[in-house]
């Protein structure tokens, strides 16, 4: 299965991205979904402002799937769709065009259902240890999924109702062994969610274990990470065998699809990152035994912004390369006999069974998130990997070693190296839903959400009752508010507040904490530091480790998570009265949302606050940033975060007055 990980702008420009990459080969389609859509808002919210149609595609309703797929049967093909918290609606709008398709073609409708082929993410466990995108809290997203999978075995045969993934684990700075371990830990408190629901029959349970998958990250070292595969492989098949019962080789069978690893992707010298991504994707596919069944890779520019239709098709013909020209897939598994292979998947496999004991000692995946610990386990282990990348311990080609560089062909184009969504997406997505709203029989949409409602205070699945609302017309920030009613959200821990000390040194962290505490001095208070998270951008990883090294250094810091507005982040740095504010923003919307901070904090009489800002910030962005009145900013080529904070003392000192 050959995909690339797409969507942008609109269903419209989506559907014709998808053809084109259809005819060029790809064998699958990879939804991205835009952050709104992931979160369970409408563009029109006042969160979604800056967001629509950026990092994905905005799928508001049953309109906006139809039109993804306007072209595409989707009884032939097969559609993998990254999506979490919202798993079930957009799952349901899929199956709703399915059945408008199967009407339109004269099809029997039972005959398309068994057809529908794909897989929705739906971990929702690694969204609160890494990548934000959670609504509801763990209990009531755990009986989402466990509704999803019992309905799926039974009227979706061929779908794959969950992955677990913990490609974003190692993202977040997970050790092999964790990765291993955490995923594990998810995929047992399912299948043990699915089991004690009395949804499925005892004799079925085999059925919902085949159609478990995993979706994983291949780093750059390959050894460990093709071992790590080869562990995962016999983890699983000892643990739905021994924990589960269930006999059948072919249903305890390690069903995994990969993407590489785009944490390891450089903004310095990206050219590098073609044959990272070569490498990577090799140590998936050599060991037949332990091979991924679908590969979708990243695209080199990827640490620079969002990639061209060029780039992406790059990453495509890499695979095809590898598929059709080597004969890499043509033997039987080449690492078996090795001794070092299989000492370290012994080593890997008994780490990993350590770890899962250990959280399943604390009640399970789902009690070691609300405890934090999983997550402080994580803030730790990519504070420590930062701290060999900063004292060279860990050598990053054309960042850490080896930067002196010549001016690269590749981007030459400058800023139009890069894709840009159009600034009229978000207006012409929130004309579009209020449009949607107006045409729709009001009464039908309110009746399918008092159904949604009364069944979601009961235990009775929420599949069909899903699906009805997309047949009436509900939107996707409706569903979740729906459910948001009834279920309440939920505010993960950081994991900043127990991490341990990093850096590149004792002697530099001991200068930079002296001026920290020289300034407070002077100012006769302790420095405060506001790290905020502005929009729907849940990838947290960069703010959590700049709120330990701020902590680190001496600031008092006051860091509230992910997910936060404008005006949210203004109010708080004017009460909590702090010397300056950091702003993290991965999802390409900072032109919208930061300047909003700098104005908010110049309403609000706070504007010699010096604002700086992080992230994937192409050059001409930065200017206009700083232009705006943005103090510094900073990109993955900033790694050393003890220098910045250095610089942040520097801007609080010349903004009171102090240089």
């Amino acid at each position: 299965m050959i995909r690339t990980y797409a969507g942008h702008s609109s269903a419209e420009k989506t559907n014709e991205l998808y053809r084109r990459n259809l005819a060029k080969g790809q064998t699958g389609l990879s939804v991205a979904f835009d952050l709104p859509t992931q979160t369970g808002y409408d563009p029109d919210d006042e969160l979604a402002k800056g967001e629509v149609g950026k990092v994905g595609v905005p799928v508001s309703h049953i309109g906006d799937m139809r039109t993804l797929f306007e072209g595409i049967p989707v009884a032939e093909a097969n559609t993998s769709m990254t999506i979490n918290a919202p798993a079930m609606w957009l799952l349901a709008l899929y199956v709703a065009v399915a059945e408008e398709q199967a009407e339109q073609s004269g099809l029997d409708y039972a005959e398309v259902r068994a057809k529908l082929a794909g897989t929705t993410q739906n971990d929702i466990v690694k969204e609160y240890l890494s990548r934000g995108t959670y609504v509801f809290p763990p209990g009531p997203s755990l009986r989402l999924i466990t509704d999803m999978v019992a309905w799926s075995v039974g009227e979706i045969p061929k779908w794959n109702p969950i992955n677990i993934c913990s490609y974003h684990l190692q993202e977040a700075g997970a050790t092999p062994t964790q990765e291993l371990a955490y995923a594990l830990s998810t995929a047992i408190a399912v299948l043990d969610s699915v089991r004690d629901s009395g949804q499925v029959p005892p004799e079925k349970f085999g059925d919902v274990v085949g159609r478990i998958s995993f979706f994983v990250n291949a780093g750059i070292r390959f050894v460990e990470e093709m071992c790590k595969l080869r562990a995962l492989g016999r983890l699983w098949d000892e643990i739905t065998l021994e924990r589960y019962g269930v006999q059948n080789p072919k249903q305890r069978r390690l069903r995994y699809g990969v993407q590489v690893n785009s944490l390891g992707l450089t903004e310095a010298q990206p050219e590098n990152n073609v044959q990272r991504i070569v490498l990577e994707m090799l140590a998936v596919t050599l060991s037949k035994d332990a091979r991924a069944r679908a590969v979708q890779l990243p695209a080199w520019n990827e640490a620079l912004g969002l990639p061209r239709p060029w780039d992406q098709q790059w990453a495509l013909r890499m695979q095809q390369v590898l598929a059709y020209e080597t004969d890499l897939l043509e033997y039987e598994d080449i690492f078996d006999g090795s001794r070092v292979v299989e000492a370290k998947v012994s080593e890997l496999v008994e780490g990993a069974r350590a770890e899962i004991d250990r959280v399943q000692e604390m009640g399970g995946a789902v009690a070691a998130v609300e405890s934090g610990y999983m997550k402080g386990e994580l803030v730790n282990s990519l504070a420590a990997r930062r701290r060999r990348l900063e004292s060279g311990d860990e050598v990053v080609v054309g960042v850490n070693k080896f930067d002196t560089t010549e001016p690269s062909p590749l981007q030459a184009e400058g800023a139009e190296a890069i894709f840009t969504v159009d600034p009229a997406t978000e207006r012409s997505a929130v004309e579009a839903i209020r449009e949607w709203r107006a045409a729709r029989d009001q009464d039908a949409v309110d009746e399918a959400l008092r159904a949604l409602r009364d069944a979601a205070k009961t235990e009775q699945n929420l599949m069909q009752v899903s699906i009805d609302c997309a047949k009436a017309g509900v939107t996707t920030g409706e569903w979740s508010g729906a459910l948001r009613e009834v279920f309440g959200e939920f505010r993960a821990p950081t994991g900043v507040a127990g991490a341990s000390m990093s850096g590149e040194g004792a002697t530099e962290i001991s200068e930079v904490r002296e001026r920290v505490r020289a300034t407070g001095d002077e100012l006769g208070q302790r420095l405060r530091m506001l790290v905020g998270k502005p929009g729907l951008d849940g990838h947290s990883n960069g703010a959590e480790q700049v709120a330990v090294r701020a902590r680190d250094v001496g600031f008092e810091v006051v860091y509230q998570g992910i997910r936060l507005t404008p005006s949210q982040i203004v109010a708080a740095a004017v009460q909590e009265g702090v010397h300056a504010v950091g702003l993290s923003v991965l999802s390409g919307s900072h032109l919208e949302v930061v300047p909003a901070v700098v104005q908010g904090l110049r309403d609000a009489g706070a504007g010699e606050v010096p604002v700086v800002v992080g992230g994937i910030i192409p050059p001409e962005d930065e200017k206009r940033l700083r232009e705006g009145g943005v103090a510094a900013v900073f990109t993955p080529k900033n790694f050393r975060l003890t220098g910045m904070m250095d610089e942040i003392v520097t801007l609080i000192r010349r903004s009171q007055g102090l240089d």
